[in-house]
Order: C-alpha cells, then structure tokens, then sequence
C-alpha cells in the first residue's frame, strides 16, 4: 500500500513537472502536425519525411520544424486567421443585411403611408425572426 510517507512531496512535484512537460510536448507536435497538413507550399514527399522525422526523432523534429518553420508557421496562422474572420464577417453582413433591408424597405412604406404601423411590426418581427 501506498502511504503518503512514500512519495514525498518533492517527487509529487517533479512527477508533476514530466506530466506537464509531456503534454506541452504533445501540444507542439499536434501544432506541427496541423502547420505541416495544412501547407500548400510543399509536397507530399517532404510531408511525409516531416511526419517520419517527428514520429521517429520526436524532441529532434518538433524542435527542427519548429526553428526551420517559426516565421512560415506564424504567417499561415495569422492569414487563416484573417480569412475565417473575413468568412465570419460576410456571413454576418448576408445574414443582417437581407433583415436590414427588408426593415428599411418597410420604413419607407410606413413613411409613405402605404402601410400602417401594425402591418410594419410585423414586416420587422419577421425580418428579425428570419435573421
């Protein structure tokens, strides 16, 4: 049986340290990974000897790729990045823009005369519900 005595506090502590090490380790080699399977710029040859590098030489190529790639790895990050936001924001604009409109449009009639006050809630609870 295990007691507390056994396993003092300083090798709770380093055993701690390999555990977090670990998983930091792990963290930069499935940063790799996905820098490495989503570069346009290279074949599948060179990703393959990548790949056999890391998985064979672990420390030695994740440190490699990391030191030969920073600069790349941070460019294709950040326009990434960029695009998904770009996506996120069109998505937003075609999405709010129809409802907007629609609103807008139905303000102008209700401005115009051409339909009354209630009619214009419901033209906007619609065009907010649909968005």
């Amino acid at each position: 049986m295990l007691v507390a005595a056994d396993y003092p506090l300083l090798e709770i502590v380093g055993t701690m340290l390999v555990f977090f090490a670990w998983v930091a380790w792990i963290w930069l080699a499935i940063t790799v990974f996905a820098d490495l399977f989503r570069r346009r710029d290279i074949g599948g040859w060179h990703k393959a000897a990548w790949v056999v590098l890391v998985i064979v030489l672990p420390f030695i190529g994740v440190l490699a790729y990391l030191i030969a790639q920073h600069q790349a790895m941070a460019e294709r990050s950040l326009r990434q990045a960029e695009e998904q936001k770009a996506a996120f924001d069109h998505y937003v604009r075609e999405t709010a823009g129809g409802s907007a409109a629609e609103i807008a449009r139905a303000k102008d009639l209700l401005d115009q005369g051409a339909i009354t006050s209630a009619e214009f809630d419901a033209i906007k609870a619609r065009a907010l519900a649909a968005g």
